[in-house]
């Protein structure tokens, strides 16, 4: 039977945090960064459940508007989002859990064009991706998850979700009864409790192993 493992990109896999921020500094000056990302990460999901058919683009541009940017530097964020790299133990990490038999999947709250270009950077195949702008619903509703297990036909005790959002990832999963992994890389308290805590996927693959088999 497979072995499914499905994932958050941005945060968990692809470093948003230090792409936001550069591109906040760039816009609006170093001394304002800080402030401006926290404000960002407290108005992207208000402005994603006004309207769930709205493209990832669309959402984080709507974003820089709120925060006073210029109209001709409103996209600016979709247009740096295709050169955030990668947390370092990524590549690896995941290329370990497929050659122990795991099949990897993203569901992800952006639009295919740039989760494409991060996988790419990445550098690991994914057997399935599920964006929000192609299903109309962003996470943390269900959307993404009931359209994973359509798609993939995955057993829900041989999958494992994992995240680095307990708001966006971790909560909706438990309360959906499924395993989770929950990376925590800016030591946070849980909220509601994963299976497993860890600080980065370096350990993901031994991890998923002792959830499932």
């Amino acid at each position: 039977m497979e072995l499914w493992a499905s994932f958050d990109c941005y945060g968990t896999l692809i470093d948003w945090n230090a792409g936001i921020g550069r591109a906040l500094e760039r816009l609006f000056g170093a001394a304002r960064a800080g402030e401006l990302l926290h404000a960002y990460h407290e108005l992207e999901p208000q402005i994603q459940r006004e309207d769930q058919t709205r493209s990832y683009r669309e959402v984080m541009a709507i974003v820089l508007a709120r925060l006073g940017a210029a109209a001709d530097k409103q996209g600016a964020l979709g247009r740096s989002l295709p050169d955030w790299d990668a947390f370092p133990e990524v590549p690896a990490a995941l290329d370990e859990a497929r050659a122990r038999g795991w099949k990897l999947a993203v569901l992800s709250n952006t639009d295919r064009d740039l989760l494409d270009a991060s996988l790419a950077r990445i550098g690991v195949e994914f057997e399935l991706s599920i964006v929000a702008s192609e299903i109309g619903s962003y996470k943390p509703s269900r959307g993404h998850w009931d359209e994973f297990f359509a798609r993939s036909g995955a057993e829900r005790e041989r999958h494992v979700h994992v995240g680095a959002s307990l708001f966006h990832d971790i909560a909706p999963a438990v309360g959906l009864g499924l395993r989770t992994i929950w990376v925590n890389r800016l030591g946070e308290e849980p909220e509601p409790q994963p299976d497993v805590e860890l600080r980065s996927l370096a350990d993901l693959a031994e991890n998923l192993d002792l959830l499932v088999r």
